[in-house]
């Protein structure tokens, strides 16, 4: 049994058929990623999982357990983390307001301290500024907050839809060579990731995804010698 398993997942917004007949799977310890212009539903594909939006066909099954309809909050509690591309932290909040946001789900507060230990670990530049308020940081430092507030959860699979978004190239190999160590560390990622070859140096499998259908899917190895991949999505002539 997957971790995560989409089978035949039809999403839309409105009259809009956003996904049609998506199916994906995620293996415990994987990091997998969605690679795709925009507009070809790796968003989408993300906020069906996480309840933001509920399939009107097929199904979403975490383990062995169908989430397909479940609530939000619900999905949260499941154990599934999601971080949602712009970062959406609270800007009038501190870091360490922030990440105890992260927890809420979580009665031990030792295990909420522990946690944001570990957090800490990953993100040293956020115990610097635990006191500061997440609206005055810099950009880079607001996309580690929203994944160390991810991380809270201690997630059976956390979510990144493009985490590198609008950052320089130096903070762009912070946050991946970041989501390596979350993953060593025991953490399965599903990524979403316009920089389609840093997303596939990193990941185990792939999928590409155009207007609402997965066209393509492999071993991110063979996805980065795939003429198609290579032309469309890596810049190569």
């Amino acid at each position: 049994m997957s971790l995560l398993h989409l089978d035949n997942v039809h999403s839309y917004y409105g009259r809009i058929h956003a996904l049609k007949g998506i199916s994906i799977k995620v293996e415990e310890g994987e990091i997998v990623t969605l690679i795709g212009a925009n507009g070809a539903g790796k968003s989408t594909t993300l906020r069906t999982i996480s309840g933001l939006l509920h399939p009107k066909q097929g199904n979403v099954f975490l383990q062995d357990k169908d989430i397909s309809h479940m609530e939000p909050h619900s999905i949260v509690h499941a154990g599934v983390g999601h971080v949602p591309e712009g970062r959406g932290i609270f800007p009038r909040l501190t870091v360490k307001e922030n990440l105890e946001m992260g927890a809420y789900v979580i009665d031990d507060y030792t295990e909420v301290e522990r946690r944001m230990e570990y957090s800490f670990e990953l993100f040293p530049r956020l115990k610097e500024r635990m006191d500061q308020k997440g609206g005055t940081l810099s950009g880079g430092e607001q996309q580690m907050l929203a994944m160390a507030r991810g991380l809270m959860l201690n997630p059976h699979i956390l979510m990144l839809d493009e985490p590198s978004m609008g950052l320089s190239p130096v903070l762009v190999e912070l946050v991946f060579d970041t989501i390596q160590k979350m993953n060593a560390n025991g953490t399965t990622i599903l990524l979403v990731e316009q920089n389609a070859l840093m997303a596939l140096s990193i990941a185990n499998r792939g999928y590409v995804l155009q207007t609402g259908q997965i066209v393509l899917s492999d071993t991110a190895a063979n996805l980065r010698k795939n003429e198609m991949v290579q032309k469309a999505y890596l810049g190569v002539d």
